[in-house]
């Protein structure tokens, strides 16, 4: 049986502040599942006093994630739940649009391409398309990056603020992944500054030797960075010098995402 498919009661029960948080996704999922719900009905469901459902409820509308539905007694889902949803939406949507700008750029290169976003001090890899050329190749798809060191990553720190790019720093420890990884601060910050003026990042063997890459920026609807796409290939195949050439057809496909999602700046 899914987790999903459980009854609240058959939940195994928590303690202190997590049993609380177990109890509070609970009273979201059964609003989701039935739509409306009083107070008797969620304690019903969570077997719990309908004081300890109260109190969840009105935490929860507190912070917009349910409201009351007028005059009837009964909560839904607030407008908070979207916020929060929109995080995840906006990731998929940049796949959904993204894929066959995504197919073409692997058609017209050879190589396999992704598309990646921001998860914390990592790039994380949302969807990967492989190019004639690509005999076997690693999935990348839900491998998390270093920034420092992967075109990728470097078109996303490149966008960050100064303090959110220190942050990134410290937070990673830059570590070196090969001798060509950039790893002191003040010399990546030079890097990421060239990034910005050419809108575009390569690496040559930065994460891995032997496989080089290309990254240009996507753009959301208010033009802020909210993925890259990059052509990646082995370095006998992919040398800097052919990235450089690669490079305008990678920033033209970041420039078709960001139309579709909206930009056109």
């Amino acid at each position: 049986m899914r987790n999903s498919d459980r009854s609240v009661a058959d939940a195994a029960p928590a303690s202190g502040g997590v049993q609380s948080v177990d109890r509070a996704i609970s009273v979201l999922e059964i609003l989701a599942r039935r739509g409306e719900a009083g107070v008797s009905e969620v304690a019903a469901e969570l077997a719990v006093h309908k004081s300890t459902a109260f109190r969840l409820l009105e935490t929860l509308e507190d912070r917009g994630m349910v409201e009351q539905a007028a005059d009837r007694g009964k909560y839904r889902l607030g407008f908070g739940v979207v916020r929060l949803a929109g995080a995840v939406s906006a990731r998929l949507d940049v796949v959904q649009q993204g894929r066959q700008a995504c197919e073409q750029l692997a058609a017209a290169v050879g190589e396999t391409v992704n598309l990646a976003v921001l998860r914390e001090h990592y790039a994380v890899n949302i969807d990967q398309v492989r190019g004639r050329a690509t005999v076997t190749t690693h999935n990348w798809v839900g491998q998390l990056t270093p920034l420092h060191a992967t075109s990728s990553g470097k078109v996303l720190l490149a966008a960050l603020s100064p303090a959110d790019r220190r942050a990134a720093f410290a937070a990673s420890g830059l570590p070196a992944y090969t001798p060509a990884t950039l790893v002191v601060s003040s010399e990546l910050e030079l890097h990421l500054a060239a990034v910005r003026q050419r809108g575009y990042a390569v690496v040559v063997e930065e994460y891995e030797v032997g496989l080089n890459a290309v990254a240009a920026p996507v753009r959301g609807s208010d033009g802020t960075v909210v993925a890259a796409v990059s052509a990646s290939g082995p370095a006998y195949r992919c040398p800097a010098e052919r990235l450089e050439e690669i490079a305008p057809t990678v920033v033209a496909t970041g420039e078709e995402i960001s139309r579709r999602l909206g930009y056109f700046g």
